[in-house]
């Protein structure tokens, strides 16, 4: 067989494998060793150390030391953050801001951040989480809730528009590429490089796909115009979604796949070479794993 069918072969075979037995495979056999734990450690405390004594932490970093994603609360305002600003109704941005802040345990995170600012927002989170919340109760009580809450809920939508808003700058770096771009100037200038990334992509339609594929390919066109170096390693690159550019992707569909989506891969890939721009293809589901080694196989070829 050969080397590479073999590799491919050893992926399938594991793709519904016991992970305990898997994870116990791999650890003997990539595990690092007790000095280079050791050296991963020191060169991770040093990093801590010099982050935590250079200035003072502003109020996002603050926020963000408090509702990090190890914390189920941190998860559902980074998922709120994601897709709050891309929602176009009203009615809908009231159920997603109900469904993320109204079953969390703000409660626990009272006056545990050094910033007041922060344990403000936490006493913020909280009362909207009890006026959001759907608690199952009738009466005279349950009439005033339900009051409170209709009325509480366009002044929260708006609150919640304007911090997601605040959030998301951490994390984006514009609504198009010609906003990234000016907005990483500054850090390029010291020496930094990019891999633009965006945000959203599921090609539900044929429309979809094609205008994902115009989105990477103007893409493409402007961080060429700003490739001032001669290797694509130091010059900025770009990640597609392979998902994004098909609205079948899926292994029932490969022939088809294969047959449209191949095409406009390659037709980004030769752009990108043109203008010495690195592409990086995203992750998919593990049960598309397969289908996009086809993908990528075919490419390359």
């Amino acid at each position: 067989m050969d080397p590479l069918d073999s590799q491919r072969h050893a992926v399938r075979t594991a793709h519904r494998a016991d992970e305990a037995t898997l994870l116990e495979r791999v650890t003997d056999r990539w595990a690092p060793t007790t000095a280079e734990r050791d050296r991963a450690v020191s060169r991770a405390s040093e990093y801590a150390k010099t982050l935590r004594t250079h200035g003072r932490p502003d109020l996002m970093e603050a926020f963000l030391a408090e509702y990090g994603l190890s914390t189920k609360e941190g998860v559902a305002l980074m998922c709120l953050a994601e897709a709050l600003l891309r929602v176009p109704d009203a009615e809908t941005m009231d159920a997603l801001i109900e469904d993320k802040i109204a079953p969390s345990a703000w409660g626990q995170h009272l006056g545990r951040s050094s910033s007041s600012l922060v344990n403000a927002s936490t006493w913020a989170l909280l009362f909207t989480g009890k006026v959001l919340d759907d608690e199952p109760s009738s009466g005279p009580g349950a009439l005033l809730r339900g009051a409170i809450k209709r009325l509480g809920e366009p002044v929260i939508r708006t609150a919640a528009l304007q911090a997601m808003k605040v959030l998301g700058q951490q994390f984006v770096l514009g609504q198009n590429i010609g906003e990234a771009l000016r907005r990483a100037r500054g850090m390029e200038a010291k020496g930094y490089t990019y891999s633009y990334d965006m945000l959203g992509e599921a090609a539900m339609t044929a429309a979809d796909a094609a205008a994902y594929y115009d989105s990477y390919r103007e893409a493409i066109l402007a961080l060429g115009e700003n490739a001032a170096a001669s290797t694509v390693r130091d010059n900025p690159g770009i990640s597609i979604k392979l998902s994004a550019l098909h609205p079948r992707y899926d292994a029932l569909q490969k022939d088809r796949v294969m047959t449209e989506l191949v095409p406009r891969v390659i037709a980004l890939a030769a752009l990108a070479r043109e203008r010495k721009i690195g592409i990086n293809i995203d992750a998919e589901e593990a049960d598309r794993l397969d289908l996009t080694l086809d993908v990528i196989e075919a490419v390359l070829a």
